[in-house]
């Protein structure tokens, strides 16, 4: 005991030294942050404010006035002149798996997980400055690699975890080969070793791998109740888990004062998962006009991607799976077309897998929302809606503080952008060029201010 005593000691006093350098190199950044002449987009809105002032201390949203604030114009803080650009708060993708994003996905099954961690490091910092300050991560390792962004070694957007989903054997976080079944007993695939997965098929397991979720920082546990793409042993229609097991989840995350969300595309798979008290559907581009009228009266969120047939595809074409992706692909405008009708609490995000091209193209996913939705609909959804929607994790959620808003008293993940996203939704899509600024946390990671001299 003494042993385990010294050796936490020391980590302790390791994360501790790790932390004072990070704050020492953060003690670069200006404490005191003014925007001066833009226009607000609050999150919610239908049009932009009148030319206002805003005022950043720390990582909080001070003040916002149409007149001058004065500051102490010290060498601490910064004045940006924003000439009317648009101030709108930081994007937000409630369906991501940064560590599988970028990699594809024999090298996801194969690779050593550090050179995973790598790549998901590099990916991190590329969303970050695509504009996405918060992601709800749904499936995969992450908490190294959250840790590590909220310690400031490395940047990123804010990450609300899930860690490892829970799978049925042959479900769709089943990632093991043909000639790795029948597993021997107590035995672990090389996902699970990693945390991406935890296979568990009856209700005491699938509590126990959700305790352990729980137990290591997961923010909301992800089951998966369906068929999926992405899997190999699964077709799309079947449906996974019962409800006890579904369940079991249920009750493990509310006793932590959270929820679950499930993968799953059909209705037998939503309506149970519906019985079990699930708070999330993700996916669901096959449900029925029936099923969408009971997650309206049931309050359940639906999660939709925007998924269409762009011809990116990390699946051959003819491939088993690229003909489950088609099928899916062919009921998201039915979806879209039902989740507006029935008013439910719609979430956006991506759900980008094994293609480092179309990670590339979150923005413009974004941008394509408009297929369905007005730009300032669509921009609501990726902010204030998508924030509603981290918040169902309560005190679970790993960030203290509003998002997705710009009002006084919000946390500042703010952009500054170099035009009218409400009048033209695709400035989103080419962040390189139309984000001057972008701030998570009071802090600016990318600053491409014109120089007044």
């Amino acid at each position: 005991m003494r042993f385990l005593s010294s050796i936490l000691v020391a980590g302790v006093l390791v994360a501790s030294g790790l932390a004072a350098s990070v704050s020492a190199a953060q003690g670069t950044q200006p404490t005191t942050i003014l925007f001066e002449n833009v226009r607000v987009y609050d999150g919610k809105s239908e049009r932009l404010s009148a030319a206002v002032n805003v005022l950043v201390r720390g990582n909080r949203i001070e003040k916002i006035s149409p007149d001058p604030i004065a500051t102490d114009r010290s060498a601490m803080t910064r004045i940006i002149h924003g000439e009317g650009r648009t101030l709108m708060p930081g994007l937000i993708d409630a369906h991501t798996h940064i560590m599988f994003a970028t990699v594809p996905q024999l090298a996801v099954l194969t690779s050593d997980v550090g050179f995973l961690n790598v790549a998901a490091t590099r990916a991190a910092e590329d969303m970050l400055l695509r504009g996405f300050t918060s992601i709800r991560d749904l499936g995969g390792p992450v908490y190294g690699l959250k840790r590590g962004i909220d310690l400031g070694l490395v940047p990123g957007p804010r990450i609300w975890p899930s860690g490892a989903f829970i799978s049925q054997s042959g479900g769709h976080g089943d990632f093991r080969l043909p000639n790795e079944l029948p597993a021997a007993p107590g035995s672990f695939s090389f996902s699970e070793r990693v945390g991406a997965a935890a296979i568990a098929d009856n209700p005491d397991a699938v509590r126990l791998r959700a305790r352990e979720q729980l137990a290591l920082g997961a923010s909301q546990i992800k089951l998966m109740a369906g068929g999926g793409v992405a899997s190999s042993f699964d077709p799309l229609d079947v449906t996974q888990y019962t409800v006890p097991e579904l369940r079991a989840a249920v009750e493990a995350a509310e006793n932590w004062g959270t929820y679950v969300t499930v993968h799953a595309y059909t209705p037998r798979a939503v309506r149970q998962a519906i019985e079990a008290g699930v708070k999330c559907i993700d996916h669901g581009q096959m449900l029925d006009e029936d099923t969408v009228k009971l997650m309206a009266r049931k309050g359940t969120w639906w999660s939709l991607q925007p998924f269409v047939d762009t011809g990116r595809s990390p699946y051959p074409e003819g491939s088993a799976n690229r003909r489950k992706q088609l099928a899916m692909f062919a009921g998201t405008d039915r979806a879209y077309a039902l989740a507006k009708k029935h008013k439910l609490k719609i979430a956006w995000g991506t759900d980008t897998l094994f293609n480092a091209e179309t990670a590339a193209t979150q923005g413009a996913q974004l941008a394509g929302m408009v297929r369905w939705f007005t730009p300032a609909e669509a921009l609501r959804i990726a902010t204030s809606g998508n924030a509603e929607l981290l918040a169902l994790s309560g005190l679970r959620s790993p960030y203290e503080g509003k998002l997705g808003v710009v009002e006084e008293g919000a946390l500042a993940d703010l952009l500054l952008v170099d035009g009218n996203p409400l009048e033209n939704i695709d400035l989103v899509a080419d962040a390189e060029k139309n984000f001057i600024v972008i701030m998570k946390d009071g802090k600016i990671f990318k600053d491409a201010v014109p120089v007044h001299r």
